[in-house]
């Protein structure tokens, strides 16, 4: 469901920490009871930037300002993260990443594009590859930046060496528990991830820090319910499509750091089970790469889009 896109959220001529420069905010209808806010610029064939944890729309701030010269470029604040609705799931489907998938997919549409490329990093990630099997003909060029698809991030987690993804564990749990200990404390918590995730400090400034932990405090049950979906109704969709033979038919690009060594794994390998058409590429930087190494991630973009 798409409805019209309603006029700027704030003015593009004084931007804040919180917003990107020369683009326009919309807040757009895009399922029953859910709007997204997003932010729009530049001009030229459409595509979209998801977001990753524990982030908004802000991670893209480099990438989306370059990409912007020739391209409109459309970053949105995912189903329950920043200025985005956070709808309530009692049944444990409001955030399986078809529902958001189909957000995103509403939101171009109510903007104006019938098909476009699509970029996500980290929970965003899991969402494009969501979007790209259940709408081969929508998307039209994919990128995942240092995620594996979920199915696969589960079999590979195993020992010793998994307590690396021990907030995987933790927010699979039923309601409850996992949200009234980040509750207690959710600065440290999300700024865990924040410093302990990256390599370069000064990639994320002080007032952007500020102000992902601020977006995340505010949707503790709505990040929650994302994670739980990824150890339930998402595994299944994944089983169903692995079952069924279903596959990444778009030109799809993949950066990761090199974690399979640690975990033993081959990562290229199993993103091309999914991604017959795969560049894969290990960069040095860590794990906030938007952000870290933007000009890596424009270079990995634009030669995508040349495919």
């Amino acid at each position: 469901m798409s409805g019209p896109v309603s006029g700027p959220a704030s003015p593009t001529s004084t931007p804040t920490p919180t917003t990107l420069a020369d683009f326009t905010y919309h807040r757009v209808p895009v399922a029953d009871g859910v709007s997204l806010s997003a932010a729009v610029g530049g001009s030229g064939s459409p595509i979209v930037l998801l977001h990753g944890f524990p982030q908004t729309h802000l991670m893209w701030r480099h990438v989306a300002a370059d990409l912007a010269a020739d391209h409109t470029v459309i970053c949105p604040d995912l189903r329950g993260y920043g200025a985005s609705d956070k709808p309530a799931d009692p049944e444990g489907t409001a955030y399986a990443k078809r529902a958001m998938a189909a957000d995103v997919v509403a939101l171009a549409r109510a903007l104006g594009h019938e098909r476009f490329a699509l970029a996500g990093h980290d929970r965003g990630a899991l969402v494009a590859v969501r979007a790209g099997l259940d709408h081969p003909d929508t998307v039209t060029h994919l990128a995942a930046l240092d995620v594996l698809p979920t199915l696969d991030m589960w079999d590979v987690l195993h020992g010793t060496s998994a307590a690396v993804g021990f907030h995987l564990y933790l927010m699979a749990q039923p309601p409850g528990l996992p949200e009234q200990l980040i509750e207690a404390a959710p600065d440290a918590f999300f700024g865990h991830f924040l410093d302990g995730w990256t390599r370069d400090p000064d990639a994320i400034p002080a007032d952007v820090r500020a102000a992902y932990l601020r977006a995340s405090r505010e949707a503790v049950p709505s990040i929650v319910a994302d994670y739980r979906a990824s150890a339930g109704i998402d595994v299944d969709h994944d089983r169903a499509d692995r079952a069924a033979g279903r596959r990444l038919t778009m030109p799809v690009t993949v950066l990761q750091q090199d974690w399979g060594a640690a975990l033993g794994y081959d990562a290229s390998a199993l993103w091309r089970a999914w991604a017959p058409a795969l560049e894969h590429r290990t960069v040095t930087c860590g794990h906030f790469m938007a952000e870290e190494s933007p000009a890596e991630v424009v270079k990995a973009l634009r030669t995508l889009l040349t495919r």
